[in-house]
């Protein structure tokens, strides 16, 4: 799944490129607006940070005692406004879906929470080095992941649970990255995030809390693609 979105991607970035190849002369190098299409890689890099509530002894019996989700490959769409030419502001729009799996325990490499849809929602201030047609940059911003759905896996639903909820919540991402110039407007795009956010995970049986955790949710999200500006 991960090499077919990938593909799309690519296919999608080559597609944008020919539809616009016919108006390049409208590209400008130095224009207000930029719009990128992107590959992006979503590393997991989590854990459970604590433990809130544990009504059904999973935790003290061993069971679960960490947890990790799966990396992911998504298209992404970035627009990016410059307010100078070295001073932009960024947003960017994807879907990015993943499974957790506990990771260590007496039940280590058993799914326990089924496809997570998350919208990685990012604004990022950027500063952008002028040398010439590579134009390196840094930025700094808020970051709120917004969790569309989540469900229980097989295993913990044999168990008792009957739902789970991961909240969303607020965080932060420093990126770096460089757009390399190809004349016209476009320019390739290279991207790295890393984020700081946290979540509560909460297993339900019926309206009970049965276990309630705090996990760290600190991914690397890696792009690259097309950038056309005008």
């Amino acid at each position: 799944m991960n090499k077919l979105m990938l593909t799309t991607a690519a296919l999608g970035a080559l597609a944008v490129s020919g539809a616009l190849s016919g108006t390049a002369h409208a590209g400008d190098a130095e224009g207000r607006l930029q719009i990128k299409l992107l590959a992006t890689g979503v590393l997991a890099d989590g854990k459970v940070t604590a433990v809130k509530n544990d009504s059904a002894g999973l935790v003290a019996a061993g069971a679960v005692k960490d947890t990790k989700a799966n990396d992911n490959v998504v298209p992404t769409v970035a627009i990016e406004y410059f307010f100078t030419p070295n001073v932009s502001l960024e947003t960017i729009c994807c879907v990015t879906a993943h499974h957790v799996t506990i990771s260590s325990g007496s039940l280590a490499g058993k799914v326990a929470v089924d496809n997570v849809k998350i919208i990685p929602a990012t604004l990022t201030a950027k500063y952008h080095l002028p040398l010439g047609a590579i134009k390196p940059y840094v930025g700094v911003g808020p970051a709120l992941f917004i969790v569309l759905s989540d469900e229980p896996s097989a295993l913990v639903r044999s168990v008792g649970v009957t739902r789970t909820h991961l909240s969303s919540e607020l965080g932060v991402a420093l990126q770096a990255g460089a757009d390399v110039a190809l004349g016209n407007g476009y320019s390739l795009s290279l991207d790295a995030k890393k984020y700081w956010v946290r979540t509560d995970a909460t297993f339900y049986a019926g309206s009970a809390t049965a276990l309630k955790t705090r996990h760290k949710l600190d991914p690397w999200v890696v792009s690259g693609g097309i950038a056309y500006r005008f």
